[in-house]
């Protein structure tokens, strides 16, 4: 586990953008900078699941990064454990939106890949079963990501990134892409996991109802630059019922409101 400190996080970029998008700051020309996240302060805590929400380009995925130590900040620093991130750490795994499952591997050496260190072979042979069967792969060890179905390629990675037992796991959209029934049992199957091995986990996602039922914690970002707009604790027992919970019911629709989107469906 991990706790995580964001201290006056600043990031800045180059706006290369000769002819402006609809939406961009008409204050902003070629060649000016402009902040992405403004002098973000934020503490996780050991152990929590905390889902980050805010609208796109708010720079969600850009905190993520930099927490992970793929990008820097242009001021202010994140410490994990008191340590000061410089760069990627074999303890902070990150998965991505994108599928990261290599192509000519199979789901057996896909799992094993951050295992490489271990000498004692039936140690990790046992380590790697044991994932296969947490996401239920099981019969599915030797199919390549082609051969497998868009959920089972997440639940891949999911297994991929737990099994080198990181202290902190990272989540950007990790549901993209996936049919409504597969995204509800990848849900299902992040909590459950989580209320079993208790890893900090930050999840960055879109989807308002999945940071309610998932999380320990909601943080709320605005539109760029990025500040904190909502901090909020989710004392609920699991699972969870937005109609049988009607403060969270409550914060649903508040937080809809927030983002822009007047009736919450």
């Amino acid at each position: 586990m991990s706790r995580i400190e964001i201290q006056q996080l600043t990031k800045q970029y180059l706006n290369r953008r000769v002819h402006p998008r609809s939406g961009d700051d008409p204050a902003i020309k070629p060649g000016d900078t402009f902040d992405v996240i403004s002098a973000l302060d934020l503490n996780f805590n050991n152990g929590e699941m905390v889902c980050i929400l805010g609208p796109s380009g708010c720079g969600k995925s850009t905190m993520l990064r930099i927490i992970a130590g793929f990008d820097v900040p242009s001021s202010g620093q994140v410490l994990i454990d008191g340590r000061k991130v410089r760069e990627p750490g074999t303890d902070h795994i990150f998965v991505f939106q994108q599928n990261g499952l290599l192509p000519w591997m199979t789901v057996w050496d896909n799992i094993g890949l951050g295992l490489r260190h271990m000498k004692d072979k039936t140690e990790k042979e046992s380590t790697i079963t044991e994932f296969i069967e947490m996401v239920e792969l099981d019969g599915f060890e030797h199919h390549y990501p082609h051969q497998l179905s868009g959920g089972m390629q997440r639940r891949a990675e999911l297994a991929r990134a737990l099994a080198v037992n990181p202290n902190l796991l990272i989540m950007d959209e990790p549901f993209s892409g996936l049919d409504f029934l597969t995204h509800m049992k990848m849900r299902e199957e992040v909590v459950n996991m989580h209320e079993y091995l208790r890893k900090t986990t930050l999840v960055v996602t879109h989807d308002i109802d999945d940071a309610l039922i998932m999380g320990d914690r909601i943080v709320v970002l605005s539109s760029s630059p990025a500040t904190v707009r909502l901090d909020c604790h989710l004392d609920y027992d699991r699972p969870r019922d937005f109609e049988k919970l009607p403060e969270l019911s409550q914060l649903r629709s508040e937080i809809f409101f927030m983002l822009g989107v007047n009736y919450a469906v």
